[in-house]
């Protein structure tokens, strides 16, 4: 970090029980109003007997899904910063993180969307594509991706919130973001 820039703010999930709760909140009434389209296909889904299939690639999805988000992360901040990301698991959510790297605006910016785009671009195809209790999977699955990435669209909110001179330090668990001094 260079010696000009200040802390500004910093974010840690597991300590704000607060802001934990009220992303969570956020993500559950996306979560509802995702769901109630999928309400009558779901409703026909479950009287005629789920296959057996649809309902392992689901739970098999919803176990792969958190991974595959991460993943994603951990390659762009590899490409941003040169060095592989430290992957784990808080007990309540996966993370991806370089505790000894600072990222521009632009690329965290990148970094925190490209989950969402690319897995919501692959999940789109797939919705199309899908018919019947496979459609609903890949539905279910497109649910995740975008509640799921709550606490990634609001660092994407702060980040476009703040000046250009930003920089991000993200260790996975909890992130702090920087400015030159003189424009703390």
């Amino acid at each position: 970090l260079p010696e000009s820039y200040g802390l500004i703010r910093e974010i840690d999930l597991q300590q704000d029980k607060k802001l934990a709760f009220w992303l969570n909140m956020a993500a559950g009434a996306a979560m509802l109003a995702m769901l109630a389209p999928a309400l009558p296909m779901l409703g026909s889904a479950l009287w005629g007997g789920v296959p057996l299939l649809p309902l392992l690639a689901l739970l098999l999805g919803t176990f792969v899904y958190p991974i595959a988000h991460e993943w994603v992360h951990g390659i762009f901040i590899r490409i941003f910063c040169g060095q592989k990301a430290n992957y784990g698991f808080t007990g309540l959510y996966a993370f991806a993180g370089r505790g000894d790297a600072y990222f521009c605006k632009a690329h965290y910016l990148v970094i925190a969307l490209a989950p969402v785009v690319i897995w919501g671009a692959v999940l789109a195809i797939l919705c199309a594509l899908a018919q019947g209790p496979w459609f609903l999977v890949a539905y279910f699955i497109q649910i995740m991706n975008l509640t799921g990435a709550a606490g990634d669209f609001y660092v994407v909110y702060l980040c476009l919130r703040a000046p250009a001179g930003l920089l991000v330090n993200d260790d996975g668990v909890s992130m702090r973001f920087y400015l030159k001094k003189e424009d703390c």
